[in-house]
């Protein structure tokens, strides 16, 4: 059964919506200040959390900062003012999706069932196996185990969220292939329609910054991305 940790300052929308989490087998657990969220996200394991943006003692963004320092889980941004600028700054900081305030608790139960079947559903395209039977898909100075969904770059491991690791491994499916911005959304679906193009753009950002020095998310103008760098036999 998932287990999601919603962090938000209002105490009235807990007992509702762990009571609608449970009934799609979910459960859902609550921390109404940052430092409290924080420490049970130290303590145990979560399969998502959920932050608001307006929160006492740092507010959603800042804490969403904190979390990617120490953890990959994914993490829903509930934006109160439902501005543009606000889902923009959460999906910069390693947010998986966001969910405009009021929302129908429907919807939000949906946004973290999709990231939590991205999270198990990696296409198999590997080209090769480890020595243990794992998949492996191997590049010069890059290494991604699809069974483990873990990114080696140069030999040292990179913490990738659950949105960077699918488009990763969409790109490595078909090194040099163009994938357009409509084939990530595809497998990257879930923001809104507003946002989706510059949504694309940012978790490419993101995932190229996290991979240097390796230069190998290719830009073609007007037409999409790909993946650029030479395969390697796996050890």
């Amino acid at each position: 059964m998932p287990r999601i940790l919603l962090i938000d300052d209002d105490e009235h929308l807990a007992a509702p919506l762990t009571t609608y989490f449970a009934r799609f087998g979910c459960t859902l657990e609550s921390a109404v200040r940052p430092s409290e969220g924080l420490a049970k996200l130290r303590a145990g394991q979560y399969d998502a959390a959920i932050l608001d943006v307006m929160l006492p003692e740092m507010d959603g963004f800042a804490l969403c900062r904190e979390i990617r320092k120490e953890s990959d889980i994914p993490i829903v941004m509930l934006t109160a003012r439902g501005e543009v600028t606000d889902r923009v700054v959460g999906l910069e900081l390693g947010a998986d999706d966001y969910v405009p305030k009021p929302f129908e608790p429907r919807e939000l139960v949906a946004r973290v069932q999709t990231i939590l079947r991205r999270q198990r559903s990696t296409p198999a395209v590997a080209n090769g196996h480890g020595n243990n039977g794992t998949q492996l898909r191997v590049f010069d100075g890059l290494s991604i185990d699809l069974d483990r969904r873990q990114v080696l770059r140069q030999g040292e491991r990179v913490e990738l969220t659950g949105t960077e690791f699918e488009l990763l491994a969409l790109l490595a499916a078909e090194p040099g292939k163009v994938f357009s911005r409509d084939d990530i959304l595809n497998r990257l679906r879930g923001h809104e329609a507003e946002l989706y193009t510059r949504a694309v753009d940012i978790v490419v950002s993101r995932l190229r910054k996290k991979l240097e020095p390796l230069d190998c998310i290719k830009t073609l103008r007007n037409a999409g991305y790909a993946l650029a760098v030479a395969r390697s036999e796996p050890a």
